[in-house]
């Protein structure tokens, strides 16, 4: 009778152990996947799969990304992908339909913007000049307000714009 009523005990404790710990909350991640996505008003699919770094406090190109003369995988943790269901122009600049890792690189006369081929690689730690499809230069300019978060936004008529902080980087797509 013992044996039963301890055998009874541990399994009540080993259930109510499993139970609590199945309601703990899972933290949030410091930088959440994200995505945005158009339909183009050409019929073109438009899509930005990224992680979404927090400024906590730091200010991008002094103490975080993107630093000048650095590539920037333009988001967090895996390389941002930009997917194009139809051929386009970035910019005026042809490019494929399909996958590519997009990044950015700052300099002295502005950005540049870079779809690579290898769509598929964290950060930038593998990226190669030589699998690159399109680099172009693109606009920046500097917000009055700050967004916490890095963010992008892609209207039904082809502009796309990356912010974080204070900057911002456009480009259009048509």
């Amino acid at each position: 009778m013992k044996k039963i009523i301890l055998t009874f005990l541990i399994a009540a404790a080993s259930l109510s152990m499993f139970s609590l710990n199945a309601q703990t909350a899972p933290k949030p991640k410091p930088s959440p996947a994200a995505e945005v996505s158009a339909v183009l008003t050409n019929g073109t699919s438009l899509s930005i799969k990224y992680s979404q770094p927090s400024l906590k406090g730091r200010t991008p190109g002094k103490d975080i990304e993107p630093m000048m003369g650095k590539i920037w995988r333009a988001g967090a943790n895996d390389a941002t992908v930009f997917e194009t269901s139809k051929d386009i122009k970035v910019n005026g600049q042809s490019l494929p339909a399909g996958k590519y890792a997009f990044f950015t690189l700052q300099n002295e006369k502005g950005t540049t913007l870079i779809f690579n081929k290898t769509w598929k690689q964290w950060g930038a730690f593998q990226y190669k000049e030589a699998d690159d499809a399109l680099r172009i230069m693109a606009k920046q300019t500097t917000s009055s307000e700050s967004s916490e978060k890095l963010v992008y936004s892609i209207s039904n008529k082809g502009l796309v714009v990356l912010n974080w902080g204070t900057i911002n980087i456009e480009f259009t797509v048509e």
